[in-house]
């Protein structure tokens, strides 16, 4: 038997920092992702794709982008199994009980709405643990896996030759240091489930980076289809997880085939810039990266740099800028010193007034004032419409 698993689809996202026609653009891929999933249940003949949590952003979303959403689900030729998680949980706005969302629903489409067990076929079961809320105060997968107790569920489950997949979303206990967060999901009694036959994979969202959990091999965050976050967060977006478990053996033994369909890329550089060459460099890095459509870049530079060089860099980030999906400072890495040279605007050519004028602003560029910044700025300014540089 052979399924998708994926998750954390959170179509209707929308990125602040993204320019112009790039989020239209950004949402589009989030959609098209769906259509890679298809493509690729088809190729590999998957029986059915299970969507751990977060399908949606949240479940305000416009009327377009549910239409199009269930439209692109549609698209897809198996069974797709959506389940509740913390962005979109089944509370009283549920998107999923929505009049356009029960109207326009695919026949494909199922939404895991309740606890517990949904046949898939006979000899096959989704475990389910949908989110009512989004501040649950119980381990939801621990409970319908019977471990922890509440929910007469799998708690003596037999190795009756039922495969059975739990569908869960959440934070796991081994990868947070609040272990006394009343809604993460425990890992020990899990294993013990997958230990004693009661339960054979396990299905998590949550992460948006691809994750394999604990020592069994058989519980996993497929990540995101399509990057979320900066790669020093999110280092490995952008994966659908190609589940095959051996029905034969009474095992069931599992193997997890990761396949990348993600399109977009979210960048962390950090850089020192303390000489134009540096800049230059900086310059043949960006230039460098394909896709720039498709790219957003956090920056965070360091260094010391003349006016002249600080004006050099900001002509390259503007250039850049328009060519990126974004090109976003990264404040917290970002610390760059601006120092007029010694005789670097002796060649501007005026005299009177306005030399002295800029002398000024020299001395004042120089000094620890509350008008240092401003006098750096006018100067850099000046250096840029001097050389006939963009304003």
């Amino acid at each position: 038997m052979r399924f998708l698993h994926t998750a954390d689809w959170q179509l209707g996202m929308t990125r602040y920092f993204l320019n112009g026609e790039a989020q239209p653009r950004y949402s589009a891929a989030r959609r098209a992702a769906i259509a890679a999933l298809g493509a690729l249940a088809t190729d590999v003949d998957a029986e059915f794709v299970v969507v751990a949590g977060d399908v949606f952003e949240h479940n305000q979303l416009a009327p377009r982008d549910v239409s199009q959403s269930l439209e692109a689900m549609r698209g897809i030729d198996v069974p797709v199994y959506l389940l509740p998680g913390n962005h979109d949980p089944l509370d009283p706005s549920s998107v999923y009980t929505s009049a356009l969302f029960t109207a326009e629903r695919p026949d494909n489409v199922f939404v895991l709405d309740r606890p517990g067990i949904h046949e898939v076929r006979p000899g096959l079961q989704l475990v389910a643990a949908p989110w009512y809320s989004k501040a649950p105060t119980t381990d939801l997968v621990g409970q319908v896996v019977g471990n922890l107790g509440g929910f007469d569920g799998l708690h003596a489950a037999p190795v009756d030759g039922v495969t059975r997949v739990v569908v869960g979303h959440g934070a796991v206990d081994i990868l947070v240091p609040d272990k006394d967060r009343a809604s993460l999901i425990r890992l020990a009694p899990l294993e013990a489930a997958i230990a004693r036959g009661a339960v054979h994979y396990v299905a998590l969202g949550d992460k948006h980076s691809r994750m394999n959990v604990g020592s069994t091999g058989r519980v996993w965050y497929s990540g995101s289809p399509e990057v979320t976050n900066y790669d020093d967060i999110e280092p490995d977006p952008g994966q659908v997880l190609v589940v095959d478990i051996d029905e034969s053996d009474p095992l069931r033994s599992v193997q997890v085939d990761a396949r990348h369909i993600g399109g977009w890329r979210f960048v962390s550089l950090r850089r020192a810039v303390d000489s134009g060459r540096d800049i230059a460099d900086l310059d043949i890095n960006l230039d460098l990266m394909p896709d720039k459509e498709r790219t957003v870049v956090r920056l965070g530079l360091t260094g010391s740099l003349t006016v002249t060089d600080r004006a050099a860099l900001d002509t390259c980030l503007d250039r850049y800028a328009r060519l990126f999906a974004a090109v976003v400072p990264w404040d917290k890495q970002t610390d760059i010193a601006v120092m007029p040279a010694d005789g670097e605007f002796d060649d501007l050519g005026i005299g009177g007034f306005a030399a002295a004028a800029v002398d000024e602003l020299v001395t004042t560029a120089r000094s620890t004032g509350e008008d240092a910044d401003d006098a750096r700025a006018a100067l850099a300014l000046l250096l840029r419409l001097a050389d006939g540089g963009a304003a």
